[in-house]
């Protein structure tokens, strides 16, 4: 009996994808939960299991588009147990008559040497010298990821007045409650805990502070978000994906950290799903864990604004007359300027560096 391998639904308005990578082979035995593909969307990926295990035909090679419910591999279920068997017995079989031949040492050198020196002969083939001048380019279709990563940023560039205001922050304050709490934190919640989630906490009160940036533009008319779901973009081998952390204003920083990690668990493994991109009210994006000192981020349509996070670099600050060498962040403000003014756009950047640079009025909502 055979079974189809068809392409699933991963979504209400995906009808197609990118079968990017097969986890099996063609005529490999498969098992029930094995992994047979990945399913690249311009929204998610997604790992396809099977639920018949027998022997895998492939009928759509990788890196082919597919839509939803194309048929890609059968599964034979009944070719799965009659293949193993015979081939066990033909192993013990086909030993059995070698030490017949041992009596004439010099007759099996002489049959061995016709089979070894073809196979030395036929060695240069797989690499033939005249396609070395192809590999100066290689031309390759964007995933769809990749795809709508690109249009959505060039249509938040046609379609916004993206503006930016820059600021910096003294991380001292921060680094220095982290290493006082860390190790009884870790021991109470079971996860370390971060710069990310003094950042989410301090952008919910920014957001409290000056309301007009939570929210977007629809059509003619502007809707106020009265929520605080928070988007942290994190780069994959896919990708950038923004997952949310949903009721930020309600968490704890543990429960915070928790769901961070586990959306980094999700972003290696390939298993973010729509649910967990959609619905973000704001985006904090952080350049700083590859080294970026100082850039101007792209919101995230249709969301009015962004906050950029840098590297802490220690420099040297004026601090009552003195010269100080202090544990800096640059901080960006991307935002929508038909919907935020400079004065908010200002204010806002101010509370998240005073929440930060004094980390205890986030813990008395200040």
């Amino acid at each position: 009996m055979s079974s189809e391998i068809k392409i699933p639904a991963v979504g209400e308005s995906i009808t197609s994808g990118l079968l990017s990578t097969w986890h099996k082979k063609d005529g490999e035995t498969v098992s029930p939960g094995d992994a047979l593909f990945t399913l690249e969307t311009d929204k998610v990926s997604t790992e396809v299991t099977t639920e018949k295990g027998g022997t895998l035909h492939i009928i759509v090679l990788e890196g082919a588009e597919v839509k939803i419910g194309e048929v890609v591999a059968t599964i034979d279920e009944s070719a799965a147990a009659p293949a193993s068997a015979p081939k066990e017995k033909a192993k013990p079989e086909a030993a059995a008559p070698a030490p017949k031949s041992e009596p004439a040492p010099a007759k099996p050198a002489a049959v061995e040497a016709p089979k070894a020196s073809p196979a030395t002969v036929l060695k240069p083939a797989p690499a033939p010298v005249p396609h070395a001048p192809e590999g100066r380019t290689i031309r390759k279709k964007l995933s769809p990821l990749r795809r709508k990563i690109a249009a959505q940023l060039v249509s938040a560039q046609q379609n916004a007045a993206i503006l930016s205001t820059f600021n910096e922050c003294d991380m001292s304050a921060v680094m220095s409650l982290r290493s006082r709490v860390q190790e009884d934190f870790t021991k109470e919640h079971g996860i370390k805990i971060g710069f990310m989630s003094f950042f989410i906490k301090a952008v919910v009160q920014a957001l409290k502070d000056v309301p007009g940036i939570n929210g977007r533009m629809d059509g003619e008319d502007f809707v106020q978000n009265n929520y605080y779901d928070i988007g942290v973009a994190v780069g994959t081998e896919r990708g950038l994906i923004v997952p949310v952390i949903r009721d930020a204003d309600q968490k704890s920083f543990a429960q915070i950290e928790h769901d961070l990690a586990a959306y980094a668990v999700k972003a290696r493994e390939g298993k973010i799903g729509i649910e967990d991109l959609q619905g973000g009210v704001f985006t904090i994006s952080n350049g700083g864990i590859y080294g970026s000192l100082l850039s101007t981020p792209i919101l995230n349509p249709p969301q009015s604004g962004i906050l950029g996070m840098h590297k802490i670099q220690e420099r040297p600050i004026a601090e009552k007359g003195q010269v100080v060498i202090r544990p800096m962040m640059y901080l960006a403000l991307s935002y929508d300027h038909r919907v935020v003014d400079g004065k908010e756009a200002v204010t806002f950047l101010i509370k998240v560096k005073e929440s930060i640079e004094d980390p205890v009025r986030l813990m008395l909502d200040l």
